[in-house]
């Protein structure tokens, strides 16, 4: 079982950035599909991101052209890079990997607060 563990939530201002990190357990480099989700208060979880395979794929519409999805095999790790954040990306932060495609693991959650 992978076990994935994120970490670089925090406080930031409006306008400022941030970079998510995910570390699995395992090597992450065949892995099906991988990417960050988020939980905002009072609504359902979304997909802001995601790798399938190791090519780059889905973002959402609400962070395209602010938020970057990037990947470093060598280190089992998985990060989100925020820039320009606004309030209303204030949410918890999921790591989601998919070792196989009927297999899929989610680390705790990192809260990102965005907030004058």
């Amino acid at each position: 079982q992978v076990e994935l563990s994120e970490s670089g939530g925090g406080l930031v201002q409006p306008g400022g950035s941030l970079t998510l990190s995910c570390t699995a357990s395992k090597n992450i480099a065949g892995f099906h599909a991988m990417g960050w989700f988020r939980r905002a208060p009072g609504r359902q979880r979304e997909l802001i991101a995601a790798f399938t395979g190791s090519q780059p794929g889905q973002v959402a519409d609400s962070v395209k052209g602010r938020f970057t999805i990037s990947r470093e095999n060598a280190k089992n790790m998985l990060y989100l890079h925020m820039d320009d954040l606004k309030p209303e990306d204030t949410a918890v932060y999921y790591c989601n990997m998919s070792p196989y495609p009927n297999e899929v693991i989610w680390g705790q959650g990192t809260l990102v607060t965005v907030a004058s």
